[in-house]
């Protein structure tokens, strides 16, 4: 998991990452991936060993102009940018550990009424907050379900059932680390880092590259064990200012086999959907 230099680790992991090729580098072999440490300094116009003390967390202060530079550097886009700044900023939790864990009532008869969509409610940390009974039939039967990422690394039974594990293993990291707040040092994030890193070595491996991505809307494939593949179109709209509250609202994409797979779903959920 992350230590006590997390601006030093975000920016080793973007380096290593960012190749020649993209900075307008020749491309000279290398005995490891990614950027020199000097290189990355001439590019964003710092000394070398300016740049090797804040990777190594001996200084932990640079100036805006600094971190816009690096962004540069790295290509970063505005929203790992700002996750940039966050991690030079530190800003507090907007409340108190567990503050965004209670749904509002009339967010819950949203979802309870909602019989067209699958629909659960996620905090920062992805745990799960709610689901409507489309979303429960969705997923029923899976263990570590109460949990996005618990349920993304540590069941088995989640590679079989995400048609494309992998990239729905990348996007879940990058959103937790652009939506979970890790930065404020929320304790529970904190935990759940530390567990799945112990626990998972998929997780460590994608934990480690720093991604930074808010998941927005995206179409996701499952393989369910009752009614067959479908794909869903996800949306992601967040809960008035709730802290970290989020809604994924998904509804089969407009082909003959997900509408068919979601109208058995909602057979199973015992609700109408409108598909056959």
């Amino acid at each position: 998991m992350d230590g006590d230099n997390p601006l030093g680790e975000f920016l080793r992991a973007r380096r290593q990452v960012t190749t020649a090729d993209q900075v307008g580098l020749p491309s000279t072999p290398r005995r490891t991936p990614g950027l020199r440490r000097d290189e990355v300094a001439m590019l964003a116009a710092v000394s070398t060993d300016y740049y090797i003390r804040l990777e190594q967390g001996r200084e932990r202060n640079p100036s805006a102009r600094v971190i816009e530079a690096l962004a540069r550097v790295f290509r970063l886009d505005a929203e790992a940018t700002g996750h940039l700044h966050d991690l030079v900023r530190r800003r507090p939790c907007q409340g108190p550990a567990g503050c965004g864990d209670l749904l509002r009532p009339d967010v819950r008869r949203f979802m309870e009424g909602c019989d067209h969509a699958v629909v659960f409610a996620l905090n920062r940390r992805l745990d799960v907050l709610a689901r409507n009974p489309l979303a429960d039939a969705l997923y029923r039967g899976l263990g570590d379900r109460d949990n996005a990422l618990r349920l993304v690394f540590l069941n088995p039974a989640a590679r079989e059932f995400y048609v494309n594990w992998e990239q729905q293993a990348h996007v879940l990291v990058a959103h937790f680390r652009a939506a979970g707040g890790v930065s404020r040092a929320d304790p529970f994030v904190l935990e759940l880092v530390e567990e799945l890193s112990r626990e998972s070595e998929d997780f460590r491996r994608i934990w480690a590259r720093h991604d930074v991505r808010t998941r927005t809307h995206r179409s996701v494939s499952y393989r369910h064990g009752e009614v067959g593949e479908l794909t869903l179109h996800n949306e992601v709209f967040r809960v008035g200012a709730a802290d970290g509250q989020q809604l994924v609202v998904g509804q089969p994409e407009p082909r003959p086999a997900s509408e068919r797979a979601f109208g058995a779903l909602g057979r199973l959920a015992g609700v109408g959907t409108g598909w056959r």
